[in-house]
C-alpha cells in the first residue's frame, strides 16, 4: 500500500526507550513528513541532537494517566499514536507487568477514545497465538489467540489485543493497526529469545524439533515505520524470511543441545526461574516443543512489508559474525 504520510504529522510513541520505540523515533526524526514526535516513557530515550523529538515523562501504571494523556494528545494535535509500552522479556514482578501492559493499554485506549487520533498502531507478538500441538504450519491473523495457560507475559499481551479489537469496533474513525512480531533477533536488541540463545547450552524436548521463526531487528524496525506511514488496518504478522528446525538453529548458534524429558525439563526450569538463574519461565518450554510459526502474506499484501534478511543471516548477525556481501547494504537501505 502506498505511503499516506503528509507533511506536518504529529506522532506520539509509548515505550520510547524500547528497541522498536527508539528506532522509530530515529526514523521519524529523519523523515521530513513528520514535524513533531512525542516520546512517552518513564525515562528519556537515548537519542541526541534530535530537533523534532520531545520527551514527556509518562507512567502507564498510574491510575490517572488516561486523563493526563488525553490532554497531552489534544494539545499537541497528535494524529498518530504508537503504543509500544510492552515488556520484551518476562519478569518476576508480574503484578507490575500486568499494570503496565493490560491496565496500561486500557489507559491508552481511554485517552484515545476521547481524542480519536487518525491512526493507532500497537506492537504485539506472534507468541499470542500460543505454542500448541494442533497449530497449523503457518498461523494467519485470523487464528485464535490461545495465549498460554501459565504465562502472564503472553496473556497480558493477549488481553491488550482484545482491548484494542473492541476499541477498533467502537471507534471506526480511528485506523487501528496491530503488528504481531515474530521473536526479534539482532546484534543490539535484548529480549527473552536473545537472552535464552546467549547461554552456551539449551534444553531440547525429547521427541520434538519444532520449526522456529525470527525477524531481524532492522526488518522489524522497517515494518513499524511502514505501519506508521500506511493506512492499512487490522492485525499483521511481521515475520522473517524462512524458518528452521530448532536443532538447526542451535547448530548455527554453536549451542550445546541438552535432550530432556518434558516433565524433567519443566521441573528444572521451575527451579531455575524461581531462583532467578535464568530469564525464561517454565512456560517458555512449550515454544521449544510445539509450532508457533506465523504467515506474513497479509503484511506483504497490505503493508508492503516483506523481510529482506534470511533467518540464517539473522542468526549470524545476532552472533556478531561478519555479514555476507550485500547484507549490510540491505540493512542500511531499510534504515
Amino acid at each position: 500500500m502506498p505511503s499516506t504520510a503528509k507533511p506536518g504529522r504529529v506522532v506520539a510513541v509509548t515505550g520510547a526507550c524500547t528497541y522498536l520505540g527508539g528506532e522509530l523515533l530515529r526514523r521519524l526524526e529523519e523523515d521530513p513528513r513528520y514535524s513533531r514526535v512525542l516520546a512517552l516513557d518513564i525515562r528519556p530515550p537515548a537519542i541526541s541532537g534530535a530537533s523534532k523529538i520531545e520527551y514527556v515523562k509518562l507512567d502507564l501504571t498510574q491510575p490517572t494517566v488516561d486523563s493526563e494523556l488525553a490532554t497531552l494528545l489534544h494539545r499537541a494535535q497528535v494524529d498518530t499514536f504508537v503504543h509500544g509500552a510492552f515488556l520484551s522479556h518476562p519478569t518476576h514482578a508480574a503484578e507490575w507487568a500486568h499494570e503496565l501492559e493490560d491496565v496500561g493499554t486500557m489507559h491508552v485506549l481511554n485517552a484515545c477514545a476521547g481524542v480519536e487520533p487518525r491512526r493507532l498502531v500497537m506492537i504485539s507478538t506472534t507468541l499470542v497465538y500460543g505454542a500448541h500441538p494442533k497449530n497449523p504450519n503457518f498461523l494467519t491473523e485470523d487464528s485464535e489467540l490461545r495465549g498460554h495457560r501459565d504465562s502472564r507475559f503472553v496473556n497480558d499481551k493477549v488481553r491488550a489485543e482484545k482491548q484494542i479489537q473492541r476499541f477498533a469496533k467502537e471507534h471506526p474513525n480511528v485506523g487501528v493497526c496491530v503488528l504481531r512480531f515474530a521473536p526479534i533477533l539482532g546484534p543490539t536488541i535484548s529480549n527473552m529469545y536473545t537472552r535464552f540463545f546467549s547461554r552456551p547450552i539449551a534444553p531440547v524436548m525429547m521427541g520434538h524439533d519444532p520449526l522456529m521463526q525470527f525477524v531481524h531487528e532492522q526488518d522489524a524496525a522497517y515494518a513499524l515505520q511502514k505501519a506508521v506511514d500506511s493506512n492499512a488496518t487490522g492485525a499483521f504478522n511481521i515475520v522473517g524470511k524462512g524458518v528452521l528446525p530448532y536443532m538447526t538453529v542451535l547448530a548455527l548458534l554453536g549451542r550445546v543441545p541438552v535432550p530432556m524429558p518434558q516433565i524433567i525439563a519443566r521441573q528444572v526450569s521451575k527451579i531455575l526461574w524461581a531462583t532467578q538463574l535464568v530469564g525464561s519461565p517454565p512456560s517458555f518450554l512449550d515454544f521449544l516443543t510445539y509450532l508457533c510459526v506465523a504467515d506474513g502474506a497479509s503484511a506483504k499484501r497490505e503493508l508492503g512489508f516483506s523481510a529482506r534478511l534470511s533467518i540464517k543471516r539473522t542468526i549470524l548477525d545476532f552472533l556478531g559474525v561478519a555479514p555476507e556481501d550485500g547484507a549490510t547494504d540491505v540493512a542500511r537501505a531499510q534504515a
